[in-house]
């Protein structure tokens, strides 16, 4: 019988489609339009603003954060009247105090709406933060030009917005400039708070945090891929739900990891030889970014990240000691390097919002069975849907069957006990959306919205 199942699943092999959907050129076509020199023109101008720590002057017209943000909004409103108007400007504050904040202190974000034209609660984010800091996190003062951590990433969502706001989607785009994050990933906490209250149906936060330079503390020099980190089991699992995902599997199939290999995939067809490495962790060993808050809130969220960091070049007061340079200066930054890495962003987001949302209360049954049968609820705009499987060892969808657009199929002598499975939704025109795990372990569904005070 294994044998069976395993000649099936190798004779569909050779015409699965992929799993991001059918080929799209006009994602291609996106991603070349991405400029390194708008790039570095915008880390140029976040860098003379001298340091942009979270308490750092907010008056000023030309140093700190308060300045910075200002030319962060001032950015996205000549791309909304570039594109007719298409952006909201929200600029959410929240008053915080903590281990890095003494003092109650406001926290702000700065954040463009490109909203969907026919399912606009369902979100997609690219996000990056703002703020910077040198060796002491409380020295808010002393000239902190966060090229890298985070400017890089700041870089990448303005880009993204100056390519995509010319686009539409059936799905909503939200470009976020985040702040407070060195202090406490405070940005993040407030990304997840206005997601709650507007009611959005967060699909993917895709968090960019360090991820312009590509010269190693080792001395390696890497410019191939990027790292995409995803969190492995639900930050909101509940106890009855991880007894379940425990006997059953789903550690390796949240929505965070689901959209990983998504990613990964969109690189090999649109940015290659560029590509993403999948990294099975939340963040880096030890280490944390805005993206936690969001998982935490129950978002699906990865964090993106170079290939090779240079801790010399993180948190680190300006200075040389020896033959070693310190600080996070402009001359770090590998501008081709994030031209790749946000490519990968902006075809990400492309073909998340033009897609159909992943379907809901996907189901499974075939226990001492044959076969396996797959069922779920239906997505807003979806044409069709598509089942994949593949071996449990495998980090990637393998092999799949069209349902059309039914709601169940049956895969018969393919066994439930040997492989891994998951559904996804596919548009009219083939855009298809990630896969999903069977059960609480992958369903994307958003929590509530929080309830209007009264």
């Amino acid at each position: 019988m294994w044998l069976s199942a395993s000649l099936l699943a190798l004779s569909l092999a050779a015409s699965a489609p992929a799993a991001t959907g059918a080929d799209h050129p006009e994602l291609m076509q996106m991603a070349a339009k991405v400029s390194p020199d708008e790039l570095k023109s915008t880390i140029e101008h976040l860098v003379a603003f001298g340091t942009r720590h979270t308490l750092s002057d907010t008056r000023s017209s030309s140093r700190g954060i308060g300045a910075a943000r200002r030319w962060v909004q001032a950015r996205f409103d000549t791309l909304s009247k570039d594109c007719g108007g298409c952006l909201e400007i929200i600029t959410p504050e929240d008053t915080v105090t903590g281990a890095r904040v003494p003092t109650p202190s406001v926290i702000q974000n700065v954040m463009a709406i490109q909203r969907g034209t026919s399912d606009p609660d369902r979100v997609v984010i690219i996000a990056g933060h703002i703020d910077s800091r040198v060796s002491d996190p409380m020295n808010a003062t002393s000239d902190a030009p966060g090229a890298n951590d985070d400017g890089s990433g700041t870089a990448a969502v303005l880009e993204a917005a100056r390519v995509l706001s010319h686009e539409h989607f059936p799905a909503t785009i939200v470009y976020a400039v985040l702040s407070g994050e060195e202090q406490g990933l405070y940005g993040g906490k407030l990304l997840a708070k206005v997601a709650r209250e507007r009611g959005w149906r967060v699909e993917a936060d895709l968090n960019n945090d360090i991820v312009g330079n590509t010269h190693g503390l080792g001395g390696e020099v890497e410019r191939g891929y990027v790292r995409v980190f995803s969190e492995g089991t639900k930050a909101v699992e509940t106890q009855a739900d991880a007894a379940k995902r425990r006997y059953n599997g789903g550690e390796l199939d949240s929505p965070a990891r689901n959209i990983d290999r998504f990613m990964a995939e969109l690189a090999e067809q649109y940015v290659a030889p560029f590509r993403v490495r999948m990294v099975y962790r939340t963040d880096r060993y030890g280490r944390g970014g805005d993206q936690t808050p969001m998982l935490e809130a129950g978002f699906p969220a990865v964090r993106v990240t170079e290939a090779a960091e240079n801790y010399h070049h993180q948190h680190q007061d300006l200075r040389t000691e020896g033959d070693v340079v310190y600080g996070d200066t402009i001359d770090g930054v590998d501008f081709a390097y994030l031209a790749n890495v946000t490519r990968v962003d902006i075809v990400t987001l492309a073909a998340l919002a033009r897609a159909p949302a992943p379907p809901t209360a996907v189901r499974i049954e075939g226990a001492v069975s044959p076969d396996t049968t797959l069922s779920w609820t239906g997505a807003k705009d979806a044409a069709a849907y598509r089942v994949w499987w593949r071996d449990t060892l495998s980090p990637r969808w393998q092999y799949s069957r069209e349902a059309g657009s039914a709601t169940t199929l049956k895969l018969e002598k393919v066994v439930i006990d040997d492989w891994f499975f998951g559904v996804q939704s596919v548009s009219t025109d083939g855009y298809a959306s990630p896969v999903v795990f069977p059960g609480p372990a992958g369903d994307f569904i958003s929590p509530p919205p929080t309830p209007a005070a009264h």
